[in-house]
């Protein structure tokens, strides 16, 4: 896990691993089911994760680890807390279990509002590792373990964990703040939650607030009937181009998420569903209902 501002350099902002994000919830949904992710519904709660600066180090953050342990359903794994000096914030010791050792950065000590986030992120690299869920290469995998973290709902802490003042910055794990707002917005969009009544910092909520933007701007891409009038206008340009140029190369325009291609019944165009980004085929012929093959959602369709 990484951690930076605060001396790292400056906050990185925006959506450049975004694909990667994408990705992640696509393969989270892959591995666990819709039916496995639908039982993290319930977001972890503040007052598991709750640490105040008279608590005692050690039980205290031994009582928060087993809070995450409890809510990323990891019955079996004991996992011990240790503080001491390192350059990222906490590592993670992966074994086949059942104990575990997390090593958290020495200035959680007098930082102990963050220790839940720090937790939550490398304890939920031991529920990877139980799942056999990665991605190659370390910083998609720390990426993924962003992304898995706040979407079964412990890593609205970690974007807590983002704060600004005029003369530092922290912010905790490999997503942007906005990234975070985004998977938030999206585990939201999911389960009918709202996660920024739980943050503390003002950078943190501004960053869900754009990041929610994002996530809803997936809701209203073509083919979708949801989708805006300039999408809608652009969608129809490259369907009657596609229509009158059948074959290879009939595909949309970059960046559009839609793609047209020859099917055995005619037209078809792909995009990618909304909730959990698995592509989604259908046939071009005006309005269709369409249901997710991967996490069932049903998408109501203008093709």
């Amino acid at each position: 896990m990484s951690e930076a501002g605060g001396g790292g350099g400056p906050v990185v902002h925006g959506f450049p691993h975004l694909d990667t994000v994408r990705s992640a919830i696509t393969a989270l949904y892959r591995r666990l089911t819709p039916d496995g992710v639908h039982t993290y519904a319930a977001s972890l709660v503040p007052a598991d994760a709750a640490f105040a600066d008279t608590d005692d180090l050690y039980p205290g953050a031994q009582r928060v680890a087993h809070a995450l342990v409890e809510h990323l359903r990891l019955p079996q794994a004991r996992v011990v807390v240790g503080f001491r000096r390192m350059e990222h914030a906490a590592s993670v010791e992966l074994t086949a279990g059942p104990e575990y050792f997390v090593e958290l950065n020495d200035r959680f000590r007098t930082h102990r509002r963050d220790i839940g986030a720090a937790l939550a992120h490398e304890i939920t690299h031991v529920l990877l590792h139980r799942l056999g869920l990665e991605f190659p290469g370390t910083r998609a995998n720390e990426i993924l373990t962003d992304t898995v973290t706040a979407y079964l709902g412990a890593g609205w802490l970690l974007l807590d964990a983002f704060r600004q003042d005029a003369t530092s910055s922290q912010k905790l794990g490999y997503l942007t703040p906005e990234e975070f707002g985004y998977v938030l917005a999206k585990r939201a969009l999911a389960f009918g939650e709202d996660p920024s009544v739980w943050f503390t910092s003002p950078q943190a909520y501004t960053a869900y607030t754009e990041g929610r933007a994002k996530a809803l701007g997936d809701l209203r891409r073509p083919p979708l009937t949801t989708a805006g009038r300039p999408g809608r206008r652009r969608y129809a340009r490259d369907r009657r181009r596609a229509l009158d140029h059948p074959g290879p190369g009939t595909g949309a325009a970059p960046g559009e998420g839609y793609a047209f291609e020859d099917g055995p019944d005619g037209l078809r165009v792909s995009f990618a569903c909304p909730t959990c980004h698995q592509r989604v085929r259908v046939p071009v012929r005006g309005r269709v209902r369409a249901r997710c093959g991967l996490c069932r959602t049903v998408l109501e369709c203008d093709t």
